[in-house]
């Protein structure tokens, strides 16, 4: 797809490398250059429609201690990308906005309330994009009949005979064997006692501010989990893609 989308990024730290910002953003393009002694502004190309929404949303996050001011000289309107074939289950575009600004600050990244709300309520407006429904939910099916059997589903079983117990769960993960059926954060999630709270998060467009700070809690939890299992498991072991992925604007 061509590029479609320019944005002005001001405030930017003279520390911020061309690096940092196509960490922070998902850019096609970057013209970056200084201004006076300690910023810097750039010009930023984005490649999909879609980016225009969560690229504003984030004005305000804070990138090397100091806070991004993001603007366009268009007006953008919220609107997701069509439906398209991939070979991926889902990709970036179909998330809700909530979820990706759980991802920014799971990754260490300063988002204000304020951007949160923001994010909120574009889902409010927009709502979940059904490929995402479809995903969430084929999950739970899925995973359930697989570790559980016929007709269960692991939000409606774990909950029910695990509610807070940690140490139980470990102990059904390694007989049934979730983890081995579970490859990256969504299934894990949706596997563990918080399976309940994950999926209403993710299907719903009823939340507030708190639950996208307990949301990015539970994936830097385990993206911590998982880094520390890897290290023990020597150069071998293959990080998820969960772990590997960086939170994007798309």
């Amino acid at each position: 797809m061509s590029a479609v989308t320019l944005f002005q990024v001001s405030n930017i730290s003279s520390s911020t490398t061309q690096e940092k910002l196509h960490e922070f953003f998902s850019i096609k393009s970057i013209d970056l250059k200084s201004v006076g002694d300690s910023k810097q502004s750039a010009v930023v190309t984005f490649e999909k429609p879609s980016s225009a929404g969560t690229a504003l949303m984030l004005t305000g996050g804070t990138l090397d201690a100091e806070q991004l001011h993001i603007t366009s000289d268009v007006e953008h309107h919220d609107h997701r990308e069509q439906s398209h074939h991939s070979s991926l289950p889902i990709e970036q575009s179909d998330k809700p906005r909530a979820g990706i600004a759980a991802e920014y600050l799971a990754k260490g990244y300063k988002l204000h309330d304020q951007i949160l709300q923001r994010a909120i309520e574009i889902d409010n407006k927009q709502g979940i994009s059904k490929r995402f429904l479809d995903y969430m939910r084929g999950l739970d099916t899925t995973i359930g009949q697989k570790a559980l059997g016929p007709d269960q589903t692991v939000s409606g079983r774990v909950q029910s005979t695990l509610k807070s117990a940690h140490t139980r769960a470990k102990t059904i993960d390694q007989q049934q064997g979730y983890s081995k059926i579970a490859h990256e954060y969504y299934s894990k999630a949706i596997s563990s006692p918080f399976g309940r709270s994950v999926l209403d998060f993710y299907t719903s467009t009823s939340k507030q501010v708190l639950d996208i700070h307990e949301e990015a809690r539970r994936m830097a939890d385990h993206h911590a989990i998982h880094s520390t299992s890897t290290d023990a498991a020597g150069p071998v072991a293959q990080p998820s893609i969960a772990a590997q992925a960086s939170p994007t604007v798309v």
